[in-house]
């Protein structure tokens, strides 16, 4: 039986994982760390070393920018809410989530859940997408074919918002 929603999200899913790879794939720790402003969304360092993202209140824009290391904890904190949630026991929230505490780490993190999602979504059916049974988290009572398009809006954000703060990051110094 052809999976034509399926494989259209799956194609999907690969231009947006190929824009998110053009920014990290060359990311440094040092560009991690960066804050662009004063004021933004930052990471926590752990004891052991790893990235927690700090939580925002709310979504204005007064909250300043983000620093890399909080938009790669982002990343994989929607990554492994989408997947603990639609697909395992649904145990995650963000306060369990943290990352890799450097740029190469991250790199390997996010390419695992890259792996993992289109392992997962592949098996899926067309109308295993139209389901709501696995759709728990970012959304209720819709198809599941909504969350794994949603990951690829978010993603795809995810690489724009990256590929900008790289930009910032590289003429830091000229203004």
């Amino acid at each position: 039986m052809p999976k034509e929603i399926v494989d259209v999200l799956l194609r999907q899913h690969e231009i947006a994982w190929s824009l998110a790879w053009y920014h990290l794939e060359s990311l440094t720790t040092e560009e991690c760390l960066w804050r662009p402003a004063a004021k933004g969304l930052h990471v926590t360092v752990a004891d052991n070393g790893a990235w927690r993202g700090e939580w925002p209140e709310h979504e204005g824009y007064d909250l300043g920018p983000t620093s890399i290391a909080w938009l790669a904890w982002h990343m994989g904190f929607w990554w492994s809410m989408a997947i603990n949630h639609g697909f395992e026991d649904a145990s995650l929230d963000h306060t369990t989530i943290a990352c890799p505490g450097n740029a190469d780490e991250i790199c390997i993190w996010l390419q695992s859940f890259h792996q993992r999602w289109q392992e997962l979504v592949s098996n899926l059916s067309d109308d295993d997408l139209r389901s709501h049974e696995r759709t728990k988290w970012p959304f209720q009572e819709r198809p599941f074919g909504d969350v794994v398009a949603w990951v690829n809006i978010e993603l795809t954000k995810n690489a724009s918002e990256l590929g900008y703060a790289r930009f910032l990051y590289a003429v830091r110094s000229v203004v």
